[in-house]
This record gives structure tokens, C-alpha cells and sequence, in this order.
């Protein structure tokens, strides 16, 4: 009768994001109502989704946030689908923090692969000024140290063999055709699962 609408059974954790977007402040008793901060949002309304009810908020002051609701045919496709969407979410969030990429499809893993084997070669030629600490340590590596290097290399050498294997895909042939391509200097090589071929990560954008 009055225009207000209480909302009974609310979390906590969905009253503050729902603050911070409505842009008001979270009052825990009602002495000074006159201090307190109110947000706005141009609508509020209850809708259904499925057989259940949920309060929508509309046109909120900061429009800086959403709610996405997952809908499957069971609990296990609804599982999936949350963690493919907090990945994504996750992602996204770290590459705002820190830019900095790296090439996919194996590319990364098999340049550091290769790294590693060269230090380890008696006959491999380096510019003194060029080498880190950790790769003149390397070098100079006796013993059965060397074969955890060795060891070291052959599992980053093993991320693009999942990724052909998990494609279906000959991982065989195509680690082999990706060491080739390393081999002739060319960085930013990787599998492209998508053809089943070796391309370049930075043409497309992997």
C-alpha cells in the first residue's frame, strides 16, 4: 500500500554486489534512515525462469554488473557449463589485471622445450651477455641432474601431444611436424585444432 517492496530470504554475498551496483550502502538497523545512502535501478520486477521466481533488477546507476542464469537438461550439464563460464569469467579478469599473453597450441611449451635441450648440448654456441643465471646454471649442470632437465623438457614437450591426442588427432605426426617448424625458427607455431594442422598462433589469434 505504501510502495515498498521488502525482499524476504536474501544472502548477504547478493546484497552487497546488488549495492554496489544500485549504488547504495548496506544499512544494518533503521536509527538514522535520513544518513544512509539509497540506490536507484529504473524497474524492479519478479519474473520466472523455469518453475522458479527471481527478482529482477533493471537499469541499475552503474550498469557494471548482471546475473547469468545456466539452464540444462541435468546437473551434470549445469556443472559443466558453471565452470566453462567461470573460466572464461576468470580468464577475462586476469588478462584485464596483466595483458601479457602467450601463445596456445602448444607453441609456448615447445619453445621452452626446446630451450632446455640446447643449454643441455656440449656443442651449443651462446653469447655469454645473452644467458640468464638460471640458463649459465644450466650449463653447467653435472651429472644426473641433467637427466631431470631432460625430463623437464619432455613433459612441456607432452602439452601439445594431449591437445593433438584429445582432438583425435595423430599426435605423432603433428609434434613432429610442430618440432620442425620450432626448428626452422618459427616462434609463434602451434597446433591448430580446428584442421588438424601446425599454423600460426599469431595469425589466429590462439
Amino acid at each position: 500500500d505504501a510502495g515498498v517492496v521488502s525482499i524476504e530470504h536474501a544472502d548477504f554475498e547478493g546484497v552487497e554486489r546488488l549495492a554496489l551496483v544500485v549504488g547504495a550502502e548496506i544499512a544494518s538497523t533503521f536509527d538514522n534512515p535520513t544518513a544512509t545512502k539509497l540506490g536507484h535501478c529504473d524497474l524492479i520486477e519478479e519474473i520466472v525462469i523455469g518453475e522458479d521466481k527471481v527478482i529482477r533488477f533493471s537499469g541499475v546507476a552503474k550498469g557494471e554488473a548482471c546475473t547469468v542464469v545456466l539452464r540444462g537438461a541435468s546437473k551434470q550439464i549445469l556443472d559443466e557449463a558453471e565452470r566453462s563460464l567461470h573460466d572464461a569469467l576468470c580468464i577475462l579478469s586476469q588478462t584485464v589485471k596483466n595483458p601479457k599473453t602467450v601463445w596456445g597450441g602448444g607453441s609456448s611449451e615447445m619453445l621452452m622445450a626446446q630451450a632446455v635441450e640446447n643449454l643441455l648440448k656440449a656443442d651449443a654456441k651462446f653469447d655469454e651477455k645473452d644467458l640468464t643465471a638460471a640458463q649459465k646454471q644450466a650449463m653447467a649442470t653435472p651429472g644426473k641432474e641433467i637427466l631431470a632437465i631432460k625430463a623437464f623438457a619432455r613433459a612441456l614437450r607432452a602439452i601439445p601431444t594431449i591437445l593433438a591426442d584429445n582432438a583425435g588427432y595423430d599426435s605423432n605426426e603433428l609434434v613432429a611436424q610442430l618440432e620442425t617448424a620450432h626448428a626452422k625458427g618459427l616462434a609463434s607455431a602451434g597446433l591448430d585444432m580446428d584442421k588438424g594442422v601446425v599454423g600460426d598462433m599469431s595469425s589466429l589469434r590462439i
